[in-house]
């Protein structure tokens, strides 16, 4: 509601400066939505099934893998996986840079096999371009791959990179401290706020007997 309300303002601005409409019926509406996060993530089955689709099937596409092992398992944006370049791995450590973390992330051996088959393909188009993700047009270049490429290499899997993404941030949030995610993942803590449930794990208080049932706050 929020989101369309903003774009119905946008477009009865222009409206009235080309003096299509006289009057803006949106000027003064607001839509109360919910504040914390309310999109759409994986079961736990979903993420098993696509786990083993990313680490076991020869057919899916390197690329399909890598930006869906990175997002499912260490919370990686379609921007960091585009982004990426060999000049940001550590094959020795097993590390990946990953767009303005703070630290390298350690990679498991399932996401670095899959990263080392990323770059099997890359390695098979001789191509001097620096980045990991390497697709037909950008071969002969050095730019990463378009934004609109990597928003379609996960279609065939049937969920998009932000619900898998945002999966992996909800769970990271909700079992340690925000800031030690937002600093690890070089995020504003304001934005990891936004994943906390609407309530507090009742393990987690002192006397869960006495608080149960009147703890609404989201720390």
């Amino acid at each position: 509601m929020k989101r369309r309300l903003v774009v119905l303002g946008q477009f009865l601005r222009f409206a009235r400066s080309q003096k299509i409409v006289l009057v803006d019926p949106s000027h003064g509406l607001t839509a109360q939505g919910p504040n914390g996060f309310s999109g759409a993530t994986l079961t736990l089955d979903q993420q098993r099934v696509l786990f083993r689709r990313w680490t076991t099937e020869p057919a899916v596409h390197p690329h399909e893998a890598l930006l869906g092992m990175l997002a499912l398992l260490h919370g990686a944006s379609s921007r960091e996986a585009r982004m990426l370049q060999t000049a940001d791995l550590d094959p020795r450590a097993q590390t990946a840079q990953l767009g303005d973390r703070p630290h390298p992330v350690p990679l498991d051996p399932a996401s670095w096999a899959v990263l080392e088959r990323c770059l099997a393909h890359r390695e098979a188009q001789r191509t001097d371009n620096p980045h990991v993700m390497v697709t037909r047009q950008t071969k002969s270049g050095r730019q990463p791959a378009s934004t609109a490429y990597v928003s379609h290499v996960l279609h065939a899997c049937g969920f998009p990179p932000r619900m898998i993404r945002c999966t992996r941030l909800l769970d990271l949030v909700n079992t340690m401290d925000p800031k030690l995610v937002a600093a690890a993942f070089g995020m504003d803590p304001e934005a990891t706020m936004i994943y906390l449930a609407n309530h507090v794990d009742t393990g987690r208080l002192s006397n869960p007997s006495k608080t149960a049932g009147k703890v609404t706050c989201r720390t």
